[in-house]
């Protein structure tokens, strides 16, 4: 837990007190440097609901998990796609407390940073409290608007924006002991911005549901979004009862890779949204002991820690995944409403380990471009046609993806995912307070019973493909080929 005395000087300096703050004040201090938390608050249970693939987190944080779904699924049509990955969701509490344990003795500063000056002995922070706090090793770590430094968007700021409410159901909104991660179905008609229904069963009677637009710019209000999911709710005749609580997120999802000069950004302040999918958190636990052994070792050696830590974090490798993400964001943002489904139904549709990896941060450039073409290639002409027009609107970006793609290995980049804790039924809840007394009686209801529907939509049972989404041996060359052949006759018809 934070130490009750403030000395003058530490070694690092992290603004924040998010989970990717503490994280990297975790890492930090397991190399044995004094850590100053700056933050306008004591330490707090994080505000937001915090959701991860559980492969995707370290083990420590798999044991904050407040549940665990194996029925983990999307809906991009009237039946599911099992997606065969199990997901978690944090319990918040726990989650700060591990954080902190694992941190040990931080100093605690509360207070908001205004900025940072250079000096012979380190870094400056100041304070709008009136404080002049030092350290040699500086972090902003104060989400997505950041502190010490402003993140990038090209084009303006495209946010995912949702709004969110767990609370008790005479019926069930989504299906019981399922994680619903994205559902496009629309029974309370189109609204004017597409938008999905992203839902947890918690346990009994309670659920978490939210009505959440992807990305957009400009984009839904919070507003716009209650009235939605309720409407939602109204038409599918699940009207909530008791609300619990109450979630508004809105968030940029097109952060550019940051210039690596000064102090280092992290998290969300440091461009580690997904541009994607919208996850940081998993990221950031992962990325915070290779970014503090960067610096920790540099300090050691008398070089520049930042810089260090800079190359850590945003290798070249990485810059350029960046931007193959970026090019897929313009993608999305250009698609039609009416396309996104169809979109992510051919997503879906790629052999796991393909979407697995477009979805993971650490994903070289190659193997997203790979992916991303054998995309296109599964995807309806109408939907084509905006995808191939975004790509050609940035053609630099676009041929160094098409480069990339050719030269990228065809062995898969990334371990086999870890072995997950076997869920008991469908749903695990760590917690083991909640029953479910009136689930069997809701089975029949609608399409809550996906037994035989989801046996005929197993992904990935047959064939030979790597985490590029390719079949090894394929001829790359004819294969972009095509690729170029396909786009004549979408582009000649602007």
């Amino acid at each position: 837990m934070p130490a009750h005395t403030e000395p003058a000087h530490t070694d690092a300096l992290v603004v924040g007190a998010g989970p990717a703050a503490l994280a990297l004040a975790a890492g930090l201090r397991a190399r044995h440097l004094s850590v100053r938390i700056v933050a306008p608050h004591a330490p707090q249970a994080f505000p937001a609901t915090y959701g991860a693939w559980l492969d995707d987190l370290p083990g420590w944080a798999r044991a904050c998990a407040a549940h665990v779904w194996t029925d983990v699924r999307v809906y991009t049509g009237p039946q599911p796609t099992p997606l065969l990955r199990p997901y978690a969701l944090l319990d918040n509490t726990r989650f700060l407390h591990a954080l902190l344990d694992r941190a040990g003795p931080l100093t605690w500063t509360v207070g908001t940073v205004t900025h940072a000056a250079p000096g012979p002995d380190g870094w400056t922070v100041h304070t709008r409290e009136g404080k002049d706090l030092t350290a040699r090793f500086v972090v902003d770590a104060a989400g997505h608007a950041g502190s010490l430094r402003r993140p990038r968007h090209p084009g303006g700021a495209a946010l995912q924006t949702a709004y969110g409410l767990t609370a008790r159901f005479e019926r069930p909104p989504s299906a019981p002991g399922a994680m619903v991660w994205m559902d496009y179905r629309a029974p309370h008609g189109p609204g004017e911005t597409p938008t999905f229904l992203y839902a947890m069963h918690l346990g009994g009677d309670t659920y978490f549901v939210e009505e959440t637009s992807l990305i957009a710019r400009p984009a839904p209000t919070r507003a716009a979004l209650r009235a939605r999911i309720h409407e939602r709710l109204r038409a599918q005749g699940t009207p909530p009862g008791e609300i619990l609580h109450e979630e508004w997120v809105a968030f940029p999802m097109n952060a550019d890779a940051p210039d690596p000069h000064g102090p280092l950004a992290f998290g969300a302040a440091g461009g580690m949204v997904h541009p994607i999918s919208g996850f940081q958190v998993a990221g950031a636990l992962r990325a915070a002991p290779l970014v503090a052994h960067a610096a920790a070792g540099a300090l050691r050696a008398g070089r520049d820690p930042h810089a260090a830590a800079w190359a850590a974090l945003w290798p070249p490798e990485r810059r350029a995944a960046r931007e193959v993400h970026l090019l897929g964001v313009q993608a999305l943002l250009t698609l039609p409403p009416d396309q996104l489904a169809p979109f992510f139904r051919a997503f879906f549709a790629l052999p796991p380990a393909a979407w697995h990896a477009f979805l993971d941060p650490d994903t070289p450039p190659g193997a997203l471009a790979r992916t991303m073409l054998r995309l296109f290639t599964a995807l309806p002409n109408r939907t084509r046609l905006p995808l191939a027009r975004a790509a050609l609107a940035t053609p630099g970006v676009s041929g160094r993806a098409l480069r990339s793609a050719m030269n990228a290995p065809t062995a898969s980049a990334h371990p086999g995912p870890v072995p997950a804790r076997q869920a008991g039924g469908m749903s695990d809840d760590t917690r083991t307070d909640h029953d479910t007394p009136t689930e069997n009686a809701v089975l029949n209801h609608e399409d809550l019973n996906q037994t035989e529907a989801i046996e005929s939509g197993m992904q990935g049972a047959t064939g030979n493909a790597d985490a590029n989404g390719l079949d090894p041996d394929v001829n790359l060359g004819e294969r972009v080929e095509d690729l170029r052949e396909n786009l004549r006759p979408l582009t000649e018809h602007k």
